[in-house]
């Protein structure tokens, strides 16, 4: 059964902005260690950080929720499967509240280009 679903869209500068004024400080407070792993790779990180920023937007919207009841930015990781498809593991006060609702899966689209970037989740 659907629980919730969640969209939500981007404009890569608005990213590639937060990145020049303080990329560190920015990527910490959004991306988890492995997030972090995977867009230090790329040339231009931007339309990838823009990506995970937008399904956790996404998410939070499926979930109901909003950045709100102490759900941090971290609690939400996206994931790649050996074939590039994303997935979603949620952790600390996000995995609570989507136990709580009945949520055991959060299905995740995402597609991006170098100036915007589109998620859309569904909670289940």
């Amino acid at each position: 059964m659907i629980r919730g679903i969640g969209t939500d869209f981007i404009e890569t500068q608005r990213i590639r902005n937060s990145l020049r004024k303080n990329a560190d400080r920015f990527i910490k407070r959004i991306l988890t260690q492995a997030e972090q792993a995977y867009v230090a790779e790329k040339i231009d990180p931007a339309p990838y950080v823009a990506a995970r920023f937008a399904a956790k937007e996404a998410i939070l919207k499926a979930l109901g929720t909003g950045l709100a009841k102490g759900i941090n930015w971290t609690d939400m990781e996206i994931l790649r499967d050996g074939s590039g498809a994303p997935s979603v593991k949620l952790s600390g006060q996000a995995k609570t509240i989507a136990q709580e609702k009945g949520i055991k899966t959060i299905h995740i689209s995402l597609s991006h280009t170098q100036n915007a970037a589109l998620a859309f989740a569904v909670a289940e």
